[in-house]
């Protein structure tokens, strides 16, 4: 493998990590405005209409998969 292909398999392995820590970080950002939400201290008014499409956008996707993965009702008994 030349030295040019290893930089490439390199600069692609960073940039996966990357990306799995910016989807980390943005998951941690809002559970964030979620608390602050919950606690008064932030106020959806206080967001700009273009961060709270994007919340929206994200709370909707994670409530289709939610529902997608849920194989047992919430009505059956577990056991």
């Amino acid at each position: 493998m030349s030295d040019s292909a290893k930089d490439q398999d390199a600069s692609k392995a960073e940039l996966l990590q990357l990306s799995a820590l910016d989807a980390d970080f943005i998951r941690v950002l809002e559970d964030l405005v979620d608390a602050l939400l919950a606690n008064g201290t932030l106020r959806l008014t206080d967001l700009p209409p273009q961060a709270l499409a994007k919340l929206d956008q994200r709370r909707r996707a994670r409530e289709r998969l939610r529902n997608s993965l849920d194989l047992i009702g919430d009505d059956e008994p577990l056991l």
